[in-house]
């Protein structure tokens, strides 16, 4: 009887795993580093990212080699209180028509969202200081893997160095 109501459930999907209807579903929460668990990030605290956004997450999936197409109109389900910058998902591409894997580095989803939460970070639009540089050419990836870690010890130089009036 389960077995008859899955099939029903399914019958809507696509056996091809190449089908886009078949592709895997990446919503933004599922690597911020602002969501908790039960909030619905799915990869450790340490390979997360602050807030990413679906265009990073594309912008990756293809610097990975993986077809991906972004749906702006989506939205998480347990994000209801998403504002329209945060909105949308990625589908990605993770097995070819035959059954094998479009990507040797990234077979399952577990090693989808790791591989994307540990790349954002490297994305020179992450690294652009505000007013300077224009935004459509800082979508690549950069090629220092510091960029961040330097920025955060100029902020503690900066905060040694203001004292607090009385």
């Amino acid at each position: 009887m389960a077995a008859a109501a899955t099939a029903a459930a399914a019958a809507h999907l696509s056996s091809d795993p190449a089908s886009k209807d078949r592709w895997v579903c990446f919503y933004p929460a599922y690597v911020n580093s602002k969501k908790t668990i039960a909030d619905g990030r799915r990869v450790p605290i340490e390979k997360a990212v602050e807030n990413p956004t679906v265009q990073e997450i594309a912008n990756v999936c293809v610097s990975l080699g993986l077809q991906c197409v972004i749906e702006a109109e989506k939205c998480y389900t347990r994000d209801w209180t998403v504002d329209p910058a945060r909105m949308g998902r990625v589908r990605v591409q993770l097995k070819n028509s035959d059954g094998s894997s479009c990507s040797q580095q990234t077979r399952t989803r577990k090693q989808l969202f790791a591989a994307v939460g540990e790349t954002i970070p490297k994305l020179k639009s992450r690294h652009v200081q505000s007013g300077s540089g224009s935004a459509g050419a800082d979508s690549g990836v950069a090629s220092s893997g510091g960029g961040a870690q330097q920025q955060q010890q100029e902020q503690k130089k900066k905060s040694k160095g203001k004292k607090k009036k009385k």
